[in-house]
């Protein structure tokens, strides 16, 4: 064995273990916010990993050119899909407000008048009028 296989094979590993943080913390966090935090975290650093080990296993441009790809766009999507899942969940009522410890969105929310709740309560009150 050589000491390019050792590495890979701990990177692989660090990988694996990454997949079970993530995997323990989604099924044992308490609401959507602290899940997706467990979920997105380790799995940008496994595929960054895992991204490094096929590097080290096939050190071409073409492999290099990939990988760099890849981690880019890992890294410009998996930020702002976090956030829009975790908006969605808040303005759906899906989070456990208690856990927050400051919640600045229901402020801004409120100064800016854009409250969804009002929206879907004027929803329902024309729906039982029909």
């Amino acid at each position: 064995m050589s000491a390019g296989e050792i590495v890979i094979g701990i990177l692989i590993l660090l990988s694996a273990f990454l997949s079970l943080a993530a995997g323990v913390g989604i099924v044992r966090f308490p609401d959507v916010l602290t899940r997706l935090h467990a979920a997105t975290k380790p799995q940008v650093l496994g595929l960054a990993a895992v991204l490094v080990a096929v590097v080290i296993a096939e050190p071409s441009w073409a492999v290099v050119t990939t990988a760099i790809l890849i981690m880019t766009f890992q890294l410009l999507t998996q930020p702002m899909t976090a956030h829009m899942i975790a908006r969605s969940a808040y303005r759906t009522d899906h989070v456990r407000r208690d856990l927050l410890i400051t919640d600045e969105l229901a402020r801004d929310i409120s100064e800016s008048g854009d409250d969804d709740h009002s929206d879907r309560e004027d929803e329902e009150r024309a729906d039982q009028r029909r």
